[in-house]
């Protein structure tokens, strides 16, 4: 085999290499936000609504915020654990991810959330009274859809705020002034504090993968507001962005 050939078969193969890498990153985000979904939204609709008291609301929260706390761990070495199109968003705008990379994480993503949604959908239907529990599936929702009827104006501004908040603890774990290893606990503590605050608002969000799923299995009604837990999580994501970039410079 000549030089040139050589050359060529190494670089085939490192471009072989890179792309399983990212396939790879990938994947971990679909699974990621598939077990955030489905723990999360599982732990909303597996309730006994009857009994759903502050105790339940706690819950929850613990749920969304454990999950996001142990998926860190498991795969935050392989994609770094965004399992949200907001983070991903965030990232892009602080210089910290590519283009390309952004939409695919965020295109793995809503498969994640939708699958996540799904198994909790397939199970609760072996239940005779699904119909009488699951909240929805646990959507996102303003107006009739929001669990204490909040306006699409007050709805709209928790979720840029909170993800803001959930973006600016994010930036700053990640540091490299930080300890090392600890990222996901207050990572994951700070979805549990934002959960506690906006559950009776939204339903939370600060996400928009996991505001797709649910929504994908509800309906029409719930696909109508999804725009909102799109747009308002971009929106902090990237106000987060840039005050980090501003703070840390």
């Amino acid at each position: 085999m000549g030089e040139t050939e050589t050359i060529e078969a190494e670089s085939s193969q490192k471009g072989t290499e890179v792309k399983e890498s990212a396939l790879k990153k990938y994947v971990a985000e679909l699974i990621g936000t598939f077990v955030l979904v489905f723990m999360g939204v599982g732990s909303v609709v597996f309730i006994d609504t009857s009994n759903f008291s502050l105790l339940g609301f706690v819950g929850v929260s613990f749920a969304f915020g454990l999950s996001l706390l142990v998926m860190v761990y498991a795969i935050g070495g392989i994609s770094g654990c965004h399992i949200n199109p907001a983070v991903s968003i965030s990232m892009l705008v602080a210089g910290k991810m590519r283009a390309k990379d952004t939409a695919m994480y965020i295109v793995f993503q809503c498969i994640g959330g939708v699958l996540g949604a799904g198994a909790v959908y397939g199970i609760a239907a072996g239940s005779p009274s699904f119909s009488a529990f699951g909240n929805f599936l646990g959507a996102n929702g303003y107006a009739e859809l929001s669990p204490l009827r909040y306006s699409l104006a007050s709805c709209f501004i928790a979720e840029t705020l909170l993800t803001f908040v959930f973006l600016l603890v994010i930036h700053g774990s990640t540091s490299e002034k930080v300890p090392k290893g600890f990222a996901g606990i207050p990572i994951g503590l700070s979805l549990v504090l934002i959960h506690l605050v906006s559950i009776p608002i939204t339903n939370t969000s600060v996400n928009p993968a996991r505001s797709l799923g649910p929504a994908v299995f509800v309906g029409v009604e719930a696909l109508s507001q999804v725009w909102l837990f799109w747009v308002a999580p971009s929106i902090g994501g990237i106000l987060a962005a840039l005050v980090w970039n501003a703070l840390k410079s």
